[in-house]
Formats: C-alpha cells, sequence, structure tokens
C-alpha cells in the first residue's frame, strides 16, 4: 500500500465530516489535507486506544521524534511520507504538527477544565491549530485568513465536545469548564451517571452559544480575496453548524447517545457550499446569530429586575 493510500484509507474509514470536504479538492491539494487528515487521526487514536498512558506517551514521543525525521527528509511513517512533498507548498510546520501532539498529551494529563481560558488552550491545540495548517493547505493571501482559520477549528472542537459529552463522561472525562457546571448548578457526578435534567440543558444551551459566537467570530474575519481558496473549511463548517442546530433540536440528548448526521446529508451539505461558493452556510450562521441573539434578549428580559 503507498503511503497516500494508507491516508486515504484512514480518512474514509473514519467517516468524519472533514473528509467529505476533502472531495472537491484539486488532486495535490486534496492529497496534502487527506495525509494531514491521517496525521491527527494517528495521534488522536493514540490516545483513544491506548489503555495504558505510559504506552501513550511513548507513541507519542516517538511521534514527535518522527516530525525530526520528517523535516529532515527522512521519514518512516506511512503518513509522514505522504506528508513530505507537501510541506513547503502548504507551510506545514513542524511547530504546529508538534502543537497538535501536545494537545494529545493534555488528554493525558487533564481530564478537567477550570475555566474557559483552559479550555480554550486545550481546544486550540485539538483543532486550532489545525484550522491554521488547513487553511496552508487549502491557500490564502491574507493573513488574517489565520484568524478565520483558528477560531473555525475552535468552534469545531467545542461541538465535539458538545456532541460527545456522554462518549467522553464514559472514558472519565469532562471537557466542559468547572466554572459553567457550578454556574448551572450540574455536578460532574450528574454528567458522569448521565442524568439529564433542565440545569443540563442549560448548560449545553450556554456552551453551545460559546460555539456559535466562534463560528461568527470565523467567518467575519475571513478576508473576501480568500473565501473561494477556503471553501473546504466553509462546508466543514456547513455541517458542523448543521449537527449543532440538530443536537439543540434533539433537546441536548448526549449523555446516552452521539447525535450524527448521515452521510448523503454530509455530502449534500458540502456540495450545496461548493457550487454555492458557502454563500449557503455563511447566510445560515449569520441567520442562526440573528435568531439565538433575540431569543437570549427576550430570556433575559423576561427575569425581571434582580
Amino acid at each position: 500500500m503507498t503511503p497516500q493510500a494508507y491516508c486515504q484509507e484512514k480518512a474514509a474509514s473514519s467517516g468524519s465530516s472533514f473528509y467529505y470536504s476533502f472531495l472537491f479538492l484539486p488532486t495535490e491539494r486534496r492529497k496534502a489535507i487527506t495525509a494531514l487528515y491521517a496525521f491527527c487521526r494517528e495521534v488522536d487514536d493514540v490516545v483513544d486506544d491506548c489503555t495504558d498512558p505510559s504506552v501513550a506517551r511513548s507513541k507519542l514521543a516517538w511521534w514527535a521524534t518522527e516530525l525530526d525525521s520528517l523535516y529532515k527528509g527522512t521519514p518512516t511513517h506511512p503518513v509522514t511520507r505522504a506528508l513530505q512533498p507537501h510541506l513547503e507548498s502548504c507551510q506545514i510546520t513542524r511547530d504546529r504538527l508538534l502543537a497538535v501532539i501536545e494537545g494529545m498529551q493534555m488528554d493525558l494529563d487533564q481530564t478537567r477544565y477550570l475555566d474557559w481560558p483552559g479550555l480554550r488552550k486545550y481546544c486550540w491545540h485539538a483543532a486550532g491549530v489545525v484550522g491554521e495548517l488547513s487553511a496552508g493547505v487549502f491557500g490564502y493571501m491574507d493573513d488574517r485568513t489565520l484568524e478565520y482559520a483558528t477560531n473555525l477549528g475552535l468552534a469545531f472542537q467545542m461541538t465535539n465536545i458538545i456532541r460527545d459529552v456522554g462518549d467522553d463522561a464514559r472514558r472519565g472525562r469532562i471537557y466542559l469548564p468547572v466554572e459553567d457546571l457550578q454556574r448551572f448548578g450540574v455536578k460532574a457526578a450528574d454528567i458522569l451517571n448521565a442524568r439529564h435534567s433542565e440545569e443540563f440543558e442549560a448548560l449545553m444551551a450556554f456552551q453551545a452559544q460559546r460555539a456559535r459566537e466562534l463560528y461568527v467570530r470565523a467567518i467575519n474575519s475571513l478576508p473576501d480575496v480568500d473565501r473561494r481558496a477556503q471553501r473546504p473549511g466553509l462546508m466543514m463548517a456547513a455541517i458542523y453548524y448543521t449537527l449543532l442546530d440538530e443536537i439543540e433540536n434533539e433537546k441536548w440528548q448526549v449523555l446516552e447517545q452521539r447525535i450524527s448526521l448521515t452521510p448523503i446529508r454530509k455530502l449534500w451539505l458540502a456540495w450545496r457550499n461548493w457550487v454555492g461558493g458557502a454563500r449557503p452556510v455563511i447566510a445560515h450562521i449569520r441567520r442562526s446569530e440573528r435568531h439565538h441573539s433575540h431569543s437570549s434578549d427576550a430570556a433575559d428580559n423576561s427575569c425581571g429586575p434582580q
């Protein structure tokens, strides 16, 4: 199996929303983003699949060493061999790839986050820096596009956290900040024991609003000159934002099930935004922002004097 075929199989078998946006790219950029995605999957699987933390740390250390080999021109793994031809043309830097590995190390060292700044740091390592790497693969002319890519990556990771609350709890992890749990009167034991409540729904609505604000910041910071090149990221935004809406429509029933979109729906969303120049997702996010802003104002006004 060639390195590229290995990466293609890794991406296709994951069932990730990211895969659907790759399908529309020119060949070389598709190869580069597929190899980058495969790298992220490899290091993420180390944490998810290893039950012994010491083994996981050893494997992550190996990946850090493999990055040294990659940038010396002597990669040995199929993923790094597939990445090698694209390093310079796609601005795939060692520091950013290493930051992804550091995010996986955080998963081994920390299962709780006190506040949003702490969680945001983790989200940057897990997805924000991946957004920056992806922006380089897709191509950009204005450096402000990196701000867009960072915020979009953070938005994706928050959407993942909301979707995976139950799955993560079964692994002993709670990513929702402790201060948010305390604010809404939700105990860690409630999440670990899958106890759904009105308080939990309010907590999740708050997290979803945080994610939506990140989506809005992302699209508002994307320069027009780079919108066409960055369509793959916006196609992913269409899928992830629709998933967030779906989770809300299901009343945040994420403790005992994993809500997802069907493959055909993901493909339709990706195609619609490819041919529409990403205008559908941008319009949807902005409409949703106004709707949720008005809903929030109405809720605040209904509380009366404090």
